[in-house]
């Protein structure tokens, strides 16, 4: 008896190769044929497409080229000709191209020959195969349309990095503008009061030592003329800030943590508990975590024991000798039989 495995239904027949003829199989075959169908009409229509915008002169090509998204362009279509899956999308750097890459593996030699394969053994109907094949001219024709459409988008990208380029030197332009006119303000020359007062000489280049203004802490202009005090602002000069026998860091002295501190009497002074004592407070802390009715807790530490003295065999005890444990157990022992 011939035994047949068809891939397809994914079953084993044991009539032959007459299964290929059974209503089951060409139930599947058709309904896998439609699905791969579906995808390579989508390709090809986007391919007739961007040939049609290529030859617009007004288009710019902008369906064929699209910023590249994993989520979205890393889908693939299972070849039921080839049985493997292809990557719908093509890739050229951060952008995706629509269907290049479906179109691409539908125009190979490689397709086109498992194709044939995949007619004769499934016995499929020879009218439908070129309907899953990509002619090479309509392939290449494609490809060229898609090679412009990259250029253009090339090319619009330069043009609008270079209105930013645009942009952003303009506004460096007056930003530089609105500081010069800012200056030239501050820069005039002041107005004679009387035949004594002059006003400063007016340019780039002043004395500082001549009536020259210097911006203060508060933002107002300070001078040896003191104008400011002419609108009613005073202020109050406390002297210089000097510590006596110790400089700061705007005199050239070295800072205070990079000093050794001198302590008085010639000791230091110890600042915290000691290593002893943090060792100590680390035991008693994981004391504490441990149950306090344990046995050996409250275990007499200060009994004194001579050095005749031998261990007997009682219970584990916590005050007075051991000896003395078999009484209190024998004690205990008596008031639980009298309980019961």
């Amino acid at each position: 008896m011939a035994v047949h495995y068809c891939g397809l239904c994914r079953r084993t027949s044991f009539s032959g190769r007459r299964h290929l003829y059974s209503a089951a199989h060409r139930r599947r075959l058709r309904e896998a044929l439609a699905r791969l169908q579906e995808e390579v009409a989508a390709a090809r229509a986007a391919a007739a497409a961007t040939a049609a915008e290529d030859e617009d002169e007004e288009g710019d090509g902008g369906g064929a080229v699209r910023p590249y998204d994993p989520a979205e362009h890393d889908r693939r279509v299972w070849c039921l000709c080839c049985g493997r899956g292809v990557r719908r999308d093509g890739r050229r750097g951060g952008l995706a191209l629509p269907q290049a890459g479906l179109l691409q593996h539908l125009a190979g030699a490689e397709h086109r020959r498992e194709t044939t394969r995949f007619w004769r053994e499934n016995r499929a109907e020879a009218a439908l195969r070129e309907r899953f094949l990509v002619p090479a001219e309509e392939y290449e024709r494609f490809a060229r349309a898609l090679e412009r459409a990259l250029a253009a988008h090339q090319r619009r990208e330069e043009e609008r990095i270079r209105q930013m380029a645009a942009g952003i030197r303009e506004a460096e332009r007056r930003q530089r503008e609105t500081v010069q006119a800012a200056l030239q303000l501050q820069t005039e020359p002041e107005l004679c009061v009387g035949p004594s007062v002059c006003s400063p000489p007016a340019g780039p280049e002043r004395d500082f030592s001549h009536g020259a203004e210097q911006p203060g802490p508060s933002g107002m202009q300070m001078g040896p003329d003191l104008n400011w005090m002419e609108s009613g602002q005073a202020l109050t000069f406390i002297g210089h800030q000097e510590t006596e026998g110790k400089g700061n860091v705007h005199t050239g002295a070295k800072p205070p943590w990079l000093t050794e501190e001198e302590e008085e009497g010639g000791s230091k002074q110890q600042i915290g508990p000691s290593y002893e004592e943090f060792l100590k407070q680390k035991e008693k802390q994981k004391l504490r975590k441990l149950p306090v009715e344990r046995v050996g807790a409250n275990f007499d530490h200060t009994s004194q024991t001579g050095d005749s003295w031998l261990p007997s065999f009682g219970r584990v005890w916590n005050h007075g000798r051991r000896w003395q444990s078999r009484h209190q157990f024998r004690t205990e022992s008596g008031e639980k039989k009298r309980k019961r």
